[in-house]
């Protein structure tokens, strides 16, 4: 299997599944020393998203992510704690040019109805999620942030460009206790939503 990743920065195209949640501080249960979350009343904001890369993407894959708020300026950044790929060439390269935490996984995404995914790995079922959609899409939304990963110890800040176009969801999860999403089980995110025609220019160019 060819597992030879592009260099940054990668161009992605998709959709995703997105809940945002609010989770006490202490119960967040590994954050990088480089990073600060921000908080909110003395919990952090995280998000977690299923996406499904697509062409005209450079790399097709499925992934599931949790990605924590943190301090940086004036600008939206974020960090990732957990994240799960099926892609090998996504897992290397995410590893090597980033510092992101990449593991395998194997997923099941069901559109017939409702929007129903799922994630495991060969030890452990993580998590699955059912996303109802509701409404019409907005129009195409350009946003930019940053993902802030630890890396030989030091911040390695990686630039995001995005243009989606939203669309508002409910959604319900079901979370493995004992998985590494285990501090997500028996909470409510804030908000879902649907994210079409994504398209992604993910590190420095």
């Amino acid at each position: 299997m060819n597992t030879a990743y592009p260099g940054e920065p990668w161009r992605l195209a998709g959709e995703a599944y997105v809940s945002v949640w609010a989770v006490p501080l202490g119960a967040l249960p590994r954050v990088s020393d480089v990073v600060t979350p921000h908080t909110v009343g003395g919990r952090a904001v995280v998000v977690t998203a299923w996406i499904d890369y697509t062409p005209p993407g450079q790399l097709s894959y499925h992934e599931l992510l949790a990605v924590v708020a943190v301090r940086h300026g004036r600008s939206p950044a974020g960090s990732i704690t957990e994240i799960w790929v099926d892609s090998e060439t996504s897992l290397r390269g995410g590893r090597a040019l980033w510092g992101i935490p990449k593991e395998l996984a194997t997923f099941h995404l069901d559109r017939t109805g409702d929007v129903t995914v799922s994630a495991a790995t060969p030890s452990e079922w993580i998590a699955s999620a059912t996303f109802v959609p509701k409404g019409p899409s907005g129009p195409a939304t350009r946003a930019r942030f940053s993902v802030i990963q630890s890396v030989g110890g030091l911040p390695l800040v990686s630039p995001v460009l995005a243009r989606v176009r939203p669309r508002p969801a409910s959604a319900t999860w079901t979370v493995n206790p004992d998985g590494p999403l285990g501090y997500l089980g028996g909470r409510r995110p804030l908000v879902s939503v649907h994210l079409r025609d994504a398209r992604l220019l993910f590190g420095r160019r």
